[in-house]
């Protein structure tokens, strides 16, 4: 399935319309299924999905390695696409005990308190040595932006980028959602064995708290971002002992949790 197609349309410059087009990322609905039952729907764009998958399945919590994702399919249907992904025997076991504890009565009041306990649930504590001076983080800003190949043609989908000191950018992955370019980086570096924790993951979007939470299950240190965090984002930063580096704007940024890792560079907000 194509990742972009062309709009033709009308634009209105220099005071009058005229024909024009422009071209457009697709977006399209991805269930991710588990030995056979639908666990979630993402709108994201059609590229990469073997990486999402695995991402997704790890970053989620749902395995702990690899080893328990036993295959993976792609299938197109008519109005979407199903990635269907089969786990072993115990992960099948605890999803479906997972399933049968959270169905209840719609509006029953206490339905959501299992999945407000998972949104906020614990995560590990980040034990990556990797430091970076003030010359990387920009250098990753950079190269990330110069790499975002579908983002040049439609400029409209975010890039999650994994960073090392010694080869720059490694890896890259595009989506029109900013979890799905992290989980596809996350299942991509995964599945090449390289170590999240070797490097630094950059990212084009706001630092919301759900990637630093797919960062920690990632093994990752260090998160770099063109915008802001969100103050949640900073709180389970400094608690899973990443480094959170946001608002790079060339050789400037700021670093809001841990900045051991920083080896050079002014800092503001420091916790």
């Amino acid at each position: 399935m194509a990742t972009h197609r062309t709009f033709h349309g009308l634009a209105h410059r220099a005071g009058s319309l005229s024909a024009s087009s422009r071209v457009l990322a697709e977006e399209v609905p991805v269930a991710i299924s588990f030995n056979g039952t639908s666990h979630a729907v993402l709108m994201a764009t059609p590229s990469d999905l073997g990486d999402l998958a695995r991402g997704f399945t790890l970053s989620e919590g749902i395995v702990s390695s690899l080893d328990e994702i036993e295959d993976i399919a792609v299938v197109e249907e008519k109005r979407g696409i199903d990635v269907q992904v089969r786990v072993v025997a115990d992960v099948a076991e605890k999803l479906e005990q997972r399933r049968r504890s959270i169905a209840g009565p719609v509006g029953c009041g206490l339905c959501g308190i299992e999945s407000i306990e998972a949104a906020m649930r614990d995560i590990p504590m980040a034990s990556a040595q990797a430091r970076f001076s003030s010359r990387n983080i920009a250098e990753a800003a950079e190269a990330l932006a110069e790499a975002q190949k579908l983002n040049h043609r439609t400029h409209s989908v975010h890039g999650a980028g994994f960073y090392t000191s010694e080869s720059g950018i490694v890896a890259i992955r595009e989506d029109v959602g900013r979890h799905n370019a992290l989980d596809k980086l996350v299942g991509a570096v995964t599945a090449e064995g390289k170590d999240l924790s070797d490097g630094a993951v950059v990212v084009t979007s706001r630092l919301s708290v759900e990637l630093v939470q797919k960062c920690a299950r990632g093994g990752s240190g260090m998160l770099i971002a063109i915008s802001a965090p969100t103050a949640l984002a900073v709180e389970m930063a400094r608690r899973a002992n990443i480094t959170l580096v946001a608002v790079v704007r060339g050789g400037d940024f700021e670093v809001f949790t841990h900045p051991h890792r920083v080896t050079a560079g002014a800092f503001s907000h420091v916790a």
